[in-house]
């Protein structure tokens, strides 16, 4: 009896009926607390809930009554990877290979979590270690494409991942992953078939979701700048994303103190540094603006999640008040409404990335609602005492800078782990 109920909530979870899975498991646990097969798929539904922590909870338990079984570490290395706590997941990892070094499922988790970290050589060693022992596993040829394509050798990142949906046609996460693969190549009308068909059999599947919005944003010329530009940073390790960010800093002091002291090349500089500006803002509030654009799309505002749309309409709002401010200004010549434009211009900066931190979220609410009430104090002195610059609105400058140091620490150490 109890294998009929296993075997009748294994095809429930295959059905992605999670919900009557685990009632039927807990009532096979309540008669046999010692199961771990039954333990090891309950932790699986805590995984697909997004349940980490019971799902850690249930597979240490099933540990502790069978420390010799391999598959059992290996879904605590996936609670782990799940949880970014790499470093416990590769220990669990080799722990699962000591006992059973001939799972190439092993092998093909621990190169993507290499491939997360940014160890693209180390991701692509896993990899093929995976495919030697299973050359039909679809993680393994998945992650050693995208390590292929990281390393910059595309013509085998995409003969691999051709030949992954050769193995598996209707599998969403190859599809996905060939659409990902193509948008950073630059085809996004093919990447998009991909995206189409990975939500036509999954259509829950956030990974080709947002995929699919990047690829009708990459339609404009100067958001598929952006994202080339995105897609390159992002593939730099830590240190090399500073050099950069400092780099163009230091550059544009550079250029700009040449300037100030050379009338002769000022002509020439200017337009120059005019364009730093420019693309160091459009970097913070480009893809917001663009998911604005999205939402005119019939079919492109269905693929913004709730924190996308609410950091397009905040910024659509500053944006306005910085017009309206502007506006104001050009016609009653009152520089009152300096600091409510300068306001609004500014704040698109903190709104466009307020949502976007995962670890960080409070952090970055705190510092934007600390910023909004110095701005909003700042223009509200202004216009009691017609003092542009005041204490509120130094506060709100210095703020404003020290964001853009503090965001891109954030960023950076989010997405180097």
């Amino acid at each position: 009896m109890t294998e009929q109920l296993i075997a009748r909530a294994e095809i429930l979870l295959q059905q992605r009926k999670l919900d009557e899975a685990g009632k039927l498991l807990k009532d096979v646990l309540s008669k046999d607390p010692s199961n771990i097969r039954v333990l090891a798929m309950l932790a699986e539904i805590k995984i697909h809930q997004g349940q980490h922590d019971e799902a850690g909870s249930l597979i240490n338990n099933a540990i502790g009554l069978s420390p010799d079984t391999p598959w059992l570490y290996y879904i605590k290395a996936r609670v782990n990877t799940h949880k970014e706590a790499y470093d416990e997941a590769e220990s669990n990892l080799q722990n699962a290979i000591t006992l059973d070094p001939a799972d190439a499922d092993f092998f093909a988790l621990w190169a993507s979590i290499n491939l997360a970290r940014k160890k693209y050589e180390r991701a692509l060693e896993l990899a093929d270690e995976a495919l030697q022992r299973d050359p039909e596993n679809i993680l393994a040829l998945n992650i050693r494409s995208t390590a292929l394509l990281k390393l910059d050798r595309k013509e085998e990142s995409f003969r691999t991942i051709e030949g992954a949906l050769a193995e598996d046609p209707h599998n969403a996460y190859t599809h996905a992953n060939y659409g990902w693969s193509l948008l950073e190549k630059g085809e996004n009308k093919k990447a998009l078939e991909h995206f189409r068909e990975a939500l036509r059999i999954n259509p829950h599947f956030e990974y080709a979701r947002s995929g699919m919005a990047e690829a009708l944003k990459a339609r404009y010329w100067l958001y598929k700048l952006f994202l080339k530009y995105a897609f390159w940073i992002g593939n730099l390790t830590a240190k090399y994303q500073w050099a950069v960010i400092i780099g163009l800093y230091i550059a544009f002091r550079f250029l700009n103190a040449l300037a100030e002291n050379n009338e002769t090349l000022r002509p020439y500089l200017t337009p120059l540094i005019i364009a730093f500006a420019i693309f160091a803002f459009s970097t913070w509030i480009i893809t917001p603006v663009s998911n604005l654009f999205l939402r005119l799309n019939s079919f492109g505002r269905y693929l913004l999640d709730k924190n996308e749309i609410r950091s397009s309409n905040l910024v659509g709002i500053s944006f306005l008040v910085f017009v309206m401010s502007t506006v104001v200004y050009l016609v009653t010549n009152d520089i009152r409404w300096i600091p409510p434009a300068f306001f609004g211009f500014a704040m698109m900066i903190p709104l466009s990335v307020l949502f976007s931190f995962v670890k960080n979220k409070k952090i970055m609410l705190a510092y934007t609602a600390g910023l909004a009430l110095a701005g909003t104090g700042g223009i509200v002195t202004t216009f009691n005492t017609g003092a542009v610059y005041n204490l509120f609105a130094t506060i709100f400058i210095i703020g404003f800078i020290a964001f853009q140091w503090l965001a891109n620490y954030l960023r950076i150490r989010e997405s180097n782990r």
